[in-house]
């Protein structure tokens, strides 16, 4: 794994909690969100511009305009945050962060693989790449500039400290469909993050089961995308992530033989998220409304365990998923404003 060991074994959390504090009070509030949904796309450019996200606009806007100029601003500035605080932590502290941002380095990998076997020229690839986690951008590039797929995928295992098995290699070099490696990753990623976390003290086992609970939604919102396209049982469960802290196998194999989640509410009802959600299981095409809701649990768990353990990696992660969230906000106003969406629409897909 990317982790380095600091000098300082705990980690310098006095510090690095100040720097996040001061960089979460800047973050962009509800009332924000409804001054952009009467904006034009010019408008919200210029007005994220003066909130927090001038270098990017200015140094982006030669080469985008309209969402495109909104998209690659806010990623580049949430991944300069992100890096910018992992370099600025050091011992456990700096190895639960960076295990915690290798989801970035894996969406790198997945942007670079898919583009490779698209066909897609290496500029188009290199302006989807959101540098956030340990790998930079130069990183990045040297991956890109790799001849063949298979050189890739041995560089990446290599820096990232992860052993591909050499059957998925093969059989991804027959298909040529990565969805297996990418699925072999995302298990890999949460293995090894909450092997990360020393649950020796209060707050490092609080995060730990923040990061079980991550687990089980996002397992959870797998089943739910897996029904949609009418993949039920044993195909469902191959892409389950195991770790999680309420979802065991027996559970996640009730759920996903369930024809709908729905019919599966009683299943659910002990789930510490269940009250997000029990509404959007009753309705029509509730995929989006439940994801909405198992999202803003999980952002105010880590909201209400920062303020337990303000000293602790917590509140570092809670500014994180702040930050994330603020950005996809952005994205999904200036998507729907661009698409033509009814504002009341756009509300609704909001997590605030």
């Amino acid at each position: 794994m990317f982790g380095r060991k600091g000098k300082e074994k705990k980690g310098n959390y006095a510090y690095a909690v100040a720097r996040v504090k001061a960089k979460k009070a800047q973050l962009m509030g509800e009332d924000t969100y409804s001054k952009m949904l009467m904006m034009s796309l010019p408008e919200i450019s210029r007005f994220i511009g003066e909130s927090g996200y001038q270098k990017e606009i200015a140094t982006l806007a030669g080469r985008y305009e309209g969402v495109d100029l909104i998209e690659h601003a806010t990623y580049s500035n949430m991944a300069n945050y992100f890096r910018d605080i992992l370099n600025a932590t050091t011992g456990e502290l700096h190895d639960m962060l960076a295990s915690y941002l290798e989801k970035w380095d894996i969406w790198n990998f997945k942007v670079i693989l898919r583009g490779r076997s698209f066909g897609m020229n290496a500029d188009d690839i290199k302006e989807d790449l959101v540098p956030a986690g340990e790998l930079d951008q130069q990183a990045l590039e040297k991956l890109l500039s790799l001849e063949s797929e298979e050189d890739i995928i041995i560089a990446y295992g290599r820096a990232a400290g992860v052993v591909f098995p050499a059957d998925l290699i093969s059989a991804y070099k027959e298909s040529g469909n990565p969805s297996e490696l990418e699925d072999f990753l995302e298990k890999d990623h949460y293995d090894t993050l909450l092997r990360s976390i020393d649950p020796s003290s209060r707050p490092t086992r609080l995060f730990q089961d923040y990061i079980r609970k991550e687990i089980d939604i996002t397992n959870v919102e797998t089943i739910l995308k897996l029904k949609a396209e009418g993949i039920h049982g044993e195909e469902v469960m191959k892409y389950i992530i195991p770790g999680g802290k309420q979802i065991d196998k027996k559970l996640a194999t009730q759920l996903a033989n369930a024809e709908t989640l729905s019919a599966a509410a009683n299943d659910l009802a002990p789930l510490d998220f269940y009250d997000d959600i029990k509404e959007a299981l009753d309705e029509t095409n509730s995929l989006r409304s439940i994801v909405a809701g198992m999202k803003k649990y999980h952002i105010r768990q880590a909201k209400t365990f920062s303020h337990l353990y303000p000293l602790s990696v917590i509140p570092i992660v809670d500014f994180m998923i702040h930050k994330e969230n603020e950005v996809n906000n952005i994205r999904i106003i200036a998507r729907g404003l661009n698409s033509g969406l009814d504002t009341d629409v756009i509300k609704e897909l909001l997590v605030i």
